[in-house]
């Protein structure tokens, strides 16, 4: 580990990834979105997808978060074969996705949202056979988990997202994400619209929770972000894996440079 807490280069080249596709194909018709494409996550890192419009990348994501069925292909984790028919037997499998529009319901409390879909029923017959809510307990759970990521600036657990600013809601979704994604986080561009003191604490958020061992797949297009916080760089061109690059061996114009082909890369050895 380095300094940072980020795994070196060498350390992740000699461990098996925990998360791998191989040859995954989708296509729309005539269009073929996935083109062959191949994906590794390595434990404990902060892997970052980049492509131009098109590249696919959405794609790949999509179809590893059990979004979308790839027609060809497989995925594992932890070596294990695995198949998501949908998001929701991806998030039962430990991968939770953080979109771009966060999915979080404005009108909701932070601790309803925290719990959406995964609400906390009250023990014994009140919550078997009258279906009541463990309010408290959710509360209770919601609080420690921001608490945990430093975002008790929050100073009332019950008002509604919709008064929350950019960043402050980004960080309750990521909270929700590192509360139950057990083994993978993917944050599809959890910086765009925000703004810079904001972006800040995002990537804090972001690096806390990769300090606490969850592998983490960062689709973005700020460059300055990706360099900054990410181990590897997977660069998405024509539907399939392009290259993989440590980003402490090239520069950001060496990435937009094989991102639109204007740059062939050397043969992957990441």
């Amino acid at each position: 580990m380095d300094q940072k807490g980020s795994p070196l280069m060498t350390d992740i080249q000699t461990r098996k990834p925990f998360l791998t596709g191989r040859g995954l194909i989708k296509r729309y018709g005539r269009v073929t979105a996935i083109d062959n494409a191949d994906f590794d996550l390595y434990p404990g890192e902060i892997l970052a997808v980049i492509g131009d419009n098109g590249a696919g990348k959405s794609s790949l994501i999509k179809a590893i978060s059990g979004a979308i069925r790839p027609d060809e292909g497989e995925i594992r984790m932890d070596g294990e074969l695995v198949q998501f028919a949908s998001p929701i037997e991806a998030r039962k499998a430990g991968i939770e996705t953080v979109y771009q529009n966060l999915a979080l319901s404005p009108a909701l409390s932070i601790a309803d949202n925290m719990f959406l879909g995964r609400e906390i029923r009250k023990p014994g017959f009140m919550g078997k056979v009258l279906r009541k809510l463990d309010h408290a307990a959710m509360e209770r759970m919601a609080r420690e988990k921001l608490s945990e990521l430093g975002l008790m600036t929050i100073q009332n657990i019950n008002q509604a997202v919709e008064t929350l600013s950019g960043g402050q809601r980004q960080g309750v979704a990521v909270a929700r994400a590192a509360a139950f994604g057990s083994k993978v986080i993917i944050l599809d561009e959890p910086t765009a619209a925000l703004g810079v003191k904001e972006s800040r604490r995002v990537l804090e958020l972001i690096l806390d929770v990769r300090s606490r061992g969850i592998p983490i797949v960062l689709i973005s297009h700020n460059m300055p972000h990706v360099f900054e916080i990410a181990d590897r760089i997977h660069i998405h061109r024509l539907g399939k894996r392009l290259t993989v690059i440590n980003p402490k061996d090239y520069t950001m114009s060496d990435a937009v440079a094989f991102m639109t082909g204007a740059k062939a890369p050397e043969p992957i050895a990441a």
